[in-house]
């Protein structure tokens, strides 16, 4: 079978192949439906850029890097799912870069993966995008970085995120519509800048409610279902206990309902339990749990959008580079009338 060059795709579409070539690098000034019409080419011949040449016959080298603290967590598998479909779509790959930040060296370690693999871009995930010793080392190389879920944007970093505040108040006030007001919170790791944004939607939502929150119900876990069911021991041992709890992230709200099993305790009849994140834990758990859906894949993509406009590369940080991505309540079975 004959490989499929540029040359095919732009006699099929009727264009010149500097055009094709500027409709497959995201590059400007193609009218929308000459864009369309080219894509549309580009699928039904399965072509496929050759990565070595483009690097040879430009400045960039079609790589992005992905540097994230844990490759294997639940969060970083939907991370690195959404930015190779970005980079797929785009024409470009992904390398993916572990982070220790425990490690002596791990400073010179980031500089050489930046120095040796002529990134064009980088993405930097929670929590050591809010690292501020890390993000020094990527605005001294000089490489467009866009963070992901970060606590704040530095000033040569585009971002992509979703409002953690807004949706835990949103889950919070869908507990007390269900007739809740004894509600326990599990918060997350100091180290998430989430887990703050986090708990302050939760108590907004608990004090516009006019509810005391009681702080014996407030305990820290770490986003693991191991702390999960420790925290939910002390939880569910109370002697007022929460009739729901809310726990933020999905792993730990299992780690609740394992426990709440373990003691006969029935969900929801006796006690409601919600996450965070929409993990692939809540839906394998029975019942299924009720959560918020953070949008993680599509941060990463929109990630990747910003890296490769343009307009993004001549000007990092600019006002068209910082996202707000929508998040949605997944109402399931673990929750219920109080």
């Amino acid at each position: 079978m004959s490989i499929v060059t540029i040359k095919d795709v732009a006699a099929k579409a009727g264009v010149s192949p500097k055009t094709v070539s500027r409709v497959i690098n995201g590059e400007a000034y193609v009218r929308p439906e000459v864009r369309e019409l080219v894509q549309k080419v580009v699928a039904e011949l399965d072509y496929r850029p050759n990565a070595f040449a483009r690097s040879l016959s430009s400045s960039r080298s079609y790589l992005l890097g992905l540097f994230i603290d844990d490759p294997v967590s639940g969060y970083a598998t939907d991370v690195q799912h959404g930015a190779l479909i970005g980079c797929r779509q785009r024409s470009y790959h992904l390398v993916v870069e572990p982070v220790d930040l425990t490690a002596p060296d791990w400073e010179g370690q980031v500089r050489g993966s930046i120095a040796a693999l002529r990134l064009d871009g980088a993405i930097v995930a929670p929590p050591i995008c809010d690292e501020a010793a890390l993000m020094a080392v990527f605005a001294e190389s000089g490489l467009p970085t866009v963070l992901v879920a970060p606590s704040s944007a530095p000033p040569a970093s585009g971002t992509v995120r979703m409002d953690d505040r807004r949706a835990a108040q949103e889950m919070t006030e869908y507990l007390l519509g269900l007739g809740h007001r004894r509600i326990g919170f599990v918060q997350g790791p100091i180290s998430h800048s989430a887990s703050a944004r986090r708990e302050e939607g939760f108590r907004k939502a608990m004090a516009a409610a006019g509810v005391t929150v009681d702080e014996d119900c407030i305990v820290r876990g770490d986003f693991s279902s191991r702390t999960g069911m420790e925290l939910g021991e002390r939880l569910l041992a109370l002697p007022e206990r929460p009739t729901a709890i809310f726990a933020s992230n999905d792993d730990m709200a299992l780690g609740v309902l394992i426990t709440a099993m373990k003691h006969g305790i029935a969900v929801p009849e006796r006690l409601s339990v919600c996450g965070f994140d929409d993990a692939p834990s809540s839906r394998a758990a029975w019942p299924q749990v009720t959560t918020v859906r953070q949008p993680k894949a599509e941060m990463a993509a929109a990630a990747v959008d910003i890296l490769v406009n343009p307009q993004f590369r001549q000007k990092a940080g600019d006002e068209h580079a910082h996202l707000m991505l929508p998040h949605e309540l997944i109402l399931r079975g673990s929750t219920g009338p109080a």
